[in-house]
């Protein structure tokens, strides 16, 4: 199932405003039931971001498959990868 630009606009809200406290990954889940979500370190990505955010990188995933693939294109999307980026002080 791809990701909708309207999914992709209301993702990208939550985010822009989110800390990387983990309580937006359980919003998102509730949210948008039907994707798959997974959350690590933003560097346990090594592909560039489809977006960047505050506290997240945004990555899109294939999880089709057995094992998930970080995709560029929303259309064969089925699910995101938030990274969480390291907070400097």
């Amino acid at each position: 199932m791809a990701i909708q630009v309207e999914e992709l606009r209301e993702i990208g809200t939550l985010l822009s405003g989110a800390g990387a406290d983990g309580a937006v990954l359980a919003e998102l889940r509730l949210k948008f039931p039907h994707l798959k979500w997974s959350r690590c370190d933003a560097a346990d990505v090594l592909e560039e971001p489809y977006r960047a955010f505050p506290a997240y990188d945004l990555h899109l995933m294939d999880a089709s498959h057995h094992c998930p693939l970080v995709v560029a294109d929303p259309a064969v999307a089925s699910g995101v990868i938030l990274g969480v980026r390291s907070v400097r002080k």
